[in-house]
């Protein structure tokens, strides 16, 4: 099974976003033959918390105005500001602080799923690693 194509336009809609605001390690994962509650999940990382705020605003913002109305069914994570979760239902996206992401290492949790092209323009080389044991 793999993930829709709509979810993924959105997907690249979230993931510009955050690179337009200087997001880094942004990645989306196909969790689609894992989950039966999400296809997809996006993955970005913010150098602090006034950051982490700020991209999980634009991704709002743009998923609304360019997804013809889109909303998150829910949000977590907006008073701390160190891992910010918007749940639009056939996707996810994880905004989170760099030792949020250091800590939780969710790509490790997913690293044999398929990943997603982007298709960002100003795409950042991936730090994130994949192959640290817990």
């Amino acid at each position: 099974m793999t993930a829709a194509q709509h979810s993924i336009d959105m997907v690249r809609i979230a993931a510009e976003s955050a690179d337009r605001l200087k997001a880094t390690d942004i990645v989306a994962y196909d969790v689609s033959s894992l989950l039966g509650i999400t296809d997809l999940m996006l993955v970005a990382t913010a150098a602090n918390e006034r950051q982490v705020l700020a991209v999980a605003q634009e991704v709002e913002k743009d998923l609304y105005v360019k997804g013809d109305g889109l909303q998150p069914r829910s949000r977590e994570g907006l008073t701390e500001a160190q891992w910010v979760l918007l749940d639009y239902g056939d996707f996810i996206v994880h905004v989170m602080h760099e030792e949020a992401r250091e800590f939780y290492r969710l790509d490790r949790l997913w690293r044999d799923c398929e990943t997603i092209d982007l298709k960002l323009a100003h795409p950042e080389p991936s730090t994130v690693n994949l192959t640290q044991e817990a």
